[in-house]
């Protein structure tokens, strides 16, 4: 019975060790999908912002559409108007350090 004195404490040690192995990727894939996520929803209220602004002046429409992505944590990468439809692109940054930024495209405007 002495020889298993303090064998509880090697099999303690050893389950925390699997679950930080196991739990480490799941936060980080996590983490990587909230991104992702408030990307998707910047560039979805920039892209409504701008072209509400306006469908006719890019200027006009782009400026909105950059002041709506920064109010919700983003940066407007790219902004084009054509033919009545504002498409644009912003990035967000994550405290990730193999994912420094998303990036997510949306459009809004005439149909056509």
């Amino acid at each position: 019975m002495s020889d298993e004195l303090g064998s509880a404490s090697i099999y303690v040690l050893g389950a925390m060790a699997l679950l930080i192995v196991v739990a480490l990727p799941v936060a980080v894939v996590s983490a990587g999908f909230a991104a992702h996520r408030d990307a998707v929803r910047a560039a979805d209220l920039a892209a409504l912002g701008g072209a509400t602004t306006s469908l006719y002046d890019a200027s006009a429409a782009c400026a909105a559409a950059a002041r709506v992505a920064h109010a919700n944590g983003a940066e407007l990468h790219e902004c084009s108007l054509f033919s009545g439809s504002l498409r644009v692109t912003v990035t967000v940054s994550t405290p990730l350090p193999l994912i420094p930024q998303v990036s997510a495209i949306a459009r809004a405007g005439l149909r056509r």
